[in-house]
């Protein structure tokens, strides 16, 4: 038993060790940039693709050829991340952090199909390293003298990493730039260069985290989402821009994992979640960080919503005119497409309650999406309900978790609030994935059809659409009504808040139940749209989706979620269609649209207006 043990903490440490390496290069960015950079996943992955070039061009049977080749992984890598910062990043360092983010989650899209292009779609075998093929007898059992270098790697690169930031002066600026930016920039210190030279270095350490994957494990075009995931995990839970606290959680992300399949083999998709949510309501700014190193800035400050005027209105007439006579003049494929998009419609607006006026991001706002979904399809299979009331139990269901959800977030602020969203849907998810006997695991739940008088393709378009037309009112009467007057009091200057009387949390709180209880309504009707139910539901790259609808349409107006869902999503679908490299487009359009369009659609033509009124 003693050795189990002690051979699965060293499997532990090895993957923490490379688990580190990323969530490092991750952290430093976070702290000097403040960018929540989704493509460092990315990097990591191209750092493995890259080694097993290089490694199989330079000879991988040579130390001169292995070791060569992950050197210039790891420096080409570099390179890559600081032309993404040049070319993409630094054109947009003014606009709201959020818009950041979704270039970088472009930048993966456009990797994703780069990498398949150039490696195809196998997975690659590398070569084993020189010199380390073998194995050592520890504890009666062998165990692979890689996996022991890996252990090294780590501690080693973090003492590295604190002798660079303590004993140079670009180390010392990057200290600097993490406590306060601004007062670097007003020293005389070109903060062009050191952003670039700070991208380029995490980028660096991504490769160098992808490169030594080469002997362990298959490289293939998963690697960028898998270890995205964990390796935020790990730097939410080290503190932000603690490195000491990213190795420290590595190691304790590493070796539960390592020790979860072996006795918690049911909740081992979950478990790196729990923990942090754990972590995160115990200890709110991780186990190393500090108060100070969360984003600059409100989330919301910059979202300045107004009702619509004269103009936007007629727009609006008219657009909701063309779609209920949409059905005259479209064939029955387009008009499932639209329901689809009526029913994204809602759900991003009901992010948008959070992201706008309550200046909340959520990057789990899939689980409320997917509880709606399973609520509706639980009570169609276990209590035998119809459709109506099937829809009544969706918005409950979410509402139900949002409550209890919501009620340990608004504890929090910034990303680590962000984090805590996202911890708590990995936990729906993995739920609903592993209790097969209520959900049907990855099965899902099948025959969730409507009643018979909305069974017709434009039937149930016209259900969705009044449902959708009455949930956006209903937010917007919300959003200009003296509760969300209250919540924009709170997001703008909480302190001032509170002191008038107002308990921003309770309200915050409130606001969660509501955008619940809303993306409830667009799960519940997604899941009769679709006839059936799956985890993926209330997977990541549903909360992905949902946050790109509401930024690409602006969270200025109540009208831009539902201009972005119709702008994405469709986008998105009319691409799948015409080319097999649809991610490279969608991703390119992506990172245009954030450098051209800054405000969001609504939010750009708003300005336009604005302007050409002013002139």
């Amino acid at each position: 038993m003693l050795d189990l043990v002690l051979t699965q903490t060293l499997n532990g440490l090895a993957s923490a060790s490379s688990l580190f390496l990323v969530a490092c290069g991750l952290s430093i960015i976070f702290g000097v940039t403040r960018i929540v950079n989704f493509a460092h996943g990315s990097l990591y992955m191209l750092g493995g693709y890259l080694a097993f070039t290089l490694v199989t061009w330079l000879g991988p049977a040579a130390p001169i050829g292995f070791w060569g080749g992950v050197v210039l992984a790891v420096v080409l890598t570099g390179f890559v991340g600081a032309l993404i910062e040049v070319l993409i990043l630094r054109r947009i360092y003014q606009a709201p952090e959020l818009f950041q983010l979704l270039a970088t989650f472009g930048v993966v899209l456009m990797v994703q199909d780069i990498a398949l292009a150039a490696w195809g779609p196998e997975d690659k075998l590398g070569p084993r390293a020189p010199g380390l093929r073998s194995f050592v007898i520890l504890f009666d059992s062998r165990f692979p003298s890689y996996e022991l270098f890996l252990i090294a790697v780590g501690p080693v690169v973090l003492g590295l990493i604190w002798l660079l930031f303590h004993r140079t002066r670009w180390g010392v600026l990057i200290r600097a730039a993490t406590q306060d930016r601004e007062m670097v920039g007003a020293l005389g210190v070109d903060q062009r260069l050191l952003f670039t030279s700070v991208f380029a270095f995490g980028a660096a350490l991504a490769g160098l985290g992808g490169a030594l994957q080469l002997p362990r494990e298959a490289i293939n075009l998963h690697m960028d989402l898998s270890m995205i995931a964990e390796a935020f995990v790990v730097v939410v839970v080290g503190g932000l821009g603690s490195v000491a606290g990213a190795y420290l959680a590595a190691v304790l992300i590493g070796v539960l994992h390592a020790f979860g399949i072996l006795i918690l083999p049911k909740i081992t998709l979950v478990l790196v979640f729990l923990v942090m949510a754990a972590v995160l309501i115990v200890r709110p700014h991780g186990l190393l960080g500090k108060a100070g190193a969360e984003p600059r800035g409100a989330a919301g400050g910059l979202f300045l919503l107004s009702p619509a005027d004269g103009g936007a209105k007629a727009f609006g007439a008219v657009a909701l005119g063309l779609l209920v006579l949409a059905p005259l003049a479209v064939p029955d494929h387009l008009i499932l497409t639209l329901t689809d998009l009526t029913i994204f419609a809602v759900f991003a607006a009901s992010l948008h309650l959070l992201m706008g006026p309550g200046g909340i991001i959520s990057f789990g706002h899939a689980a409320y999406f997917g509880l709606g979904a399973y609520g509706a399809a639980l009570a169609v299979k276990w209590l035998g309900a119809s459709m109506e009331p099937a829809l009544v139990a969706a918005p409950l269901m979410a509402g139900v978790a949002g409550a209890i959800f919501g009620w340990f977030c608004v504890r929090l602020s910034g990303v680590y609030l962000a984090m805590l969203t996202l911890a708590f849907a990995q936990i729906a998810w993995a739920t609903a994935f592993q209790w097969v006997e209520l959900t049907g695991g990855d099965n899902g739940i099948l025959g969730v059809w409507p009643s018979a008088w909305a069974a017709s393709a434009t039937a149930f378009y016209y259900l969705a659409l009044a449902i959708a037309v009455l949930v956006v009112l209903a937010l917007r009467v919300i959003i200009f009504a003296p509760f969300g007057y209250a919540l924009r009091a709170g997001r703008d200057s909480p302190l001032r808040a509170e002191a008038i009387g107002l308990d921003v949390g309770r309200l915050q709180w409130a606001g969660f139940i509501v955008a619940a209880v809303a993306a409830g309504i667009a799960g519940g009707l997604f899941a009769f749209s679709k006839g059936s139910v799956f985890p993926t539901y209330m997977g990541i790259p549903r909360s992905v989706d949902a946050l790109l609808m509401v930024l690409l349409g602006g969270v200025q107006t109540v009208a831009g979620p539902v201009v972005g869902a119709f702008a994405y999503m469709g986008l998105n679908e009319q691409l799948m269609k015409l080319t097999a490299y649809w991610r490279f487009v969608l991703g390119l359009s992506i990172v245009l649209l954030v450098v051209l369009f800054p405000r969001g659609l609504v939010g750009t033509w708003l300005y336009w207006r604005a302007r050409r009124a002013a002139a």
